[in-house]
């Protein structure tokens, strides 16, 4: 007993033996990435792959910045190049919110730590990784690309850590500022969108290589350069830029410039970090209050109102409230419509595009008919029961085009229209606007069709998988055999503008409007009544298929 009385007595340790706070986050971000790697052999390897692919492009980028050396243009390159470096550093918290477990402070708000020592923990902390080091070697290729002469040199060994740091705060005080958006349904929602916004962006530069590749494309470049050249944090790059032509208060003032919004992020994070920290959120407070006080005579909504009533009004209202709900479907809706208004669109200003690249939408659109049940994935069990009939069937399908149609048609409509315009081509809008909508029925009819003949499940576990496994093999001749049988379909109109236009009968091509129309609307009426007997005959195999996911 003794001996036990003796080891409980208390002591205390010397103060100055207590680890900084910051070593120890340094310390625990290192443990993370240790541990994440040690997890699968695959993580692994692709943390690997992603080093080695890193560091090939930042050479190559390293060749590039040393063979621009001492051109007319270095400066507008090494500009840019900084600015879309901090527009990547401030969308990734945003797109990728579950990449790097520190970027939640709200994992610290039980711990007793006062905020500036916590966000200079956190910002250096921060600076350990990929992406920091990759940034730090991009920034000093583009302040060397610059520098020239003593003064040069001086702020180039400033700038690119300067740009670094300020990148780094930049992507934590937005990630700090949205961390409940991010961690909910919501930001979950917004991660899906990261296709979209690589698929634009693929666009853009597309774009922009094109105009780059004309004679003077970087003359065009120079009055944006010359706007972000005083933006932070691609101002410090602007500033080794002037160091090297002499203009010193001009460098200086484009530092002073970059450490005063280095300052401001700072603050805005610590802000953020005490408001996250100190101020209860949603799931806290207002859930029961707020419950007893909502409006439950409207609880239809605006679509309850608009739509019609009976099972049609039913079925249209929930898959519009799929749209904006489920997750994969908004992706795939908000996907379908970018595109389908990006490409025709960026072709026409191209100059290279025609009149009927506004058929591409109609295709994008259209596709969103495919794997109707699917897509309501183990709930469909419920739609299940009410399809005893073929009449049901029929009902359900219509109903889902028709939800399809409040959409697509319109917007189908619109991008025409637009591409038009662009073009100047008016004489042709009619023509254009009946091809588009006999293409869009053509899609929506083959796709309820593959729905009841090729169904397959969408897997609910992952936000980039849209196939169960195993069943990839039906996606692929769904989807592909739609793609191939609508322009078939469309054979007869195709064939009609295509004498019209040999034969010199210009004249006659508007009749192409409303004959697209009613071809468009005759092939869903007949596919409907085709796909809802083989519906209604095939609802075991059907609900056994969706459901594997």
């Amino acid at each position: 007993m003794s001996a036990v009385t003796t080891n409980t007595t208390p002591t205390t340790a010397p103060a100055g033996s207590a680890p900084s706070l910051t070593s120890v986050f340094v310390r625990l971000k290192l443990s993370l990435l240790r541990n994440g790697l040690r997890q699968s052999g695959g993580r692994t390897a692709a943390y690997i792959l992603t080093i080695v692919f890193g560091v090939v492009f930042v050479a190559g980028m390293m060749l590039g910045f040393v063979l621009i050396r001492g051109k007319a243009d270095a400066d507008t390159v090494a500009v840019l190049l900084a600015g879309s470096v901090a527009l990547a550093w401030t969308v990734m918290p945003l797109f990728v919110p579950s990449g790097d477990e520190t970027l939640d402070p709200s994992r610290l708000v039980m711990l007793p730590l006062l905020p500036r020592p916590l966000v200079r923990a956190l910002l250096v902390a921060s600076l350990v990784g990929i992406g920091p080091v990759l940034t730090l070697l991009l920034a000093s290729g583009a302040a060397l690309s610059v520098a020239h002469g003593a003064a040069g040199t001086v702020v180039a060994v400033l700038a690119a850590p300067l740009l670094t740091v300020t990148c780094v705060a930049l992507s934590r005080a937005v990630a700090a500022a949205n961390i409940r958006l991010l961690t909910s349904r919501k930001g979950r929602d917004l991660a899906l969108l990261s296709g979209l916004l690589i698929a634009v962006g693929m666009q853009l530069v597309n774009f922009a290589a094109q105009r780059l590749g004309q004679p003077g494309g970087m003359d065009t470049l120079e009055p944006a350069a010359s706007v972000v050249g005083w933006l932070p944090p691609a101002a410090a790059i602007g500033a080794v830029d002037a160091a090297s032509d002499g203009e010193h208060a001009v460098a200086a003032a484009r530092l002073l410039l970059t450490t005063g919004a280095l300052a401001g992020l700072v603050y805005w994070w610590r802000r953020s970090l005490v408001r996250l920290m100190v101020e209860p959120d949603g799931s806290t407070i207002g859930a029961a209050s707020d419950a007893g006080v909502r409006d439950r005579s409207g609880a239809t909504g605006l679509l309850g109102r608009i739509l019609p009533d009976g099972r049609t009004g039913a079925v249209m209202e929930r898959s519009l409230r799929y749209l904006w709900r489920d997750p994969k479907t908004k992706a795939s809706w908000v996907t379908s419509l970018a595109l389908g208004l990006i490409v025709p669109l960026f072709n026409a200003f191209q100059g290279t595009g025609s009149i009927y690249w506004a058929c591409f939408a109609s295709g994008m659109l259209g596709m969103l008919m495919y794997n109707q049940f699917g897509q309501d994935t183990s709930a469909f069990w419920m739609v299940a029961q009410t399809l005893s009939t073929t009449a049901d069937a029929y009902a359900e399908l219509r109903a889902r085009a028709l939800a399809l149609l409040a959409v697509t048609l319109p917007y189908a409509v619109l991008v025409t229209v637009l591409t038009t315009a662009v073009l100047g081509d008016w004489s042709r809008l009619a023509e254009a606007v009946g091809l588009a909508l006999a293409l869009l029925g053509a899609m929506l009819a083959t796709g309820a069709v593959a729905s009841a003949v090729f169904p397959y499940s969408i897997p609910q576990d992952s936000g980039y998988k849209n196939v169960v496994p195993g069943q990839a093999g039906l996606a692929w001749i769904s989807i592909l055999g739609g793609m191939l049988t609508a322009p078939l379909l469309c054979a007869p109109l195709i064939g009609a503008t295509i004498w019209f236009h040999l034969s010199d009968r210009q004249s006659l091509l508007w009749i192409l409007l409303p004959a697209g129309t009613l071809y468009g609307a005759l092939l869903v009426w007949a596919s409907l009544k085709v796909a809802a007997p083989r519906t209604a005959k095939r609802l075991p195999e059907i609900l056994a298929a969706v459901s594997k996911g």
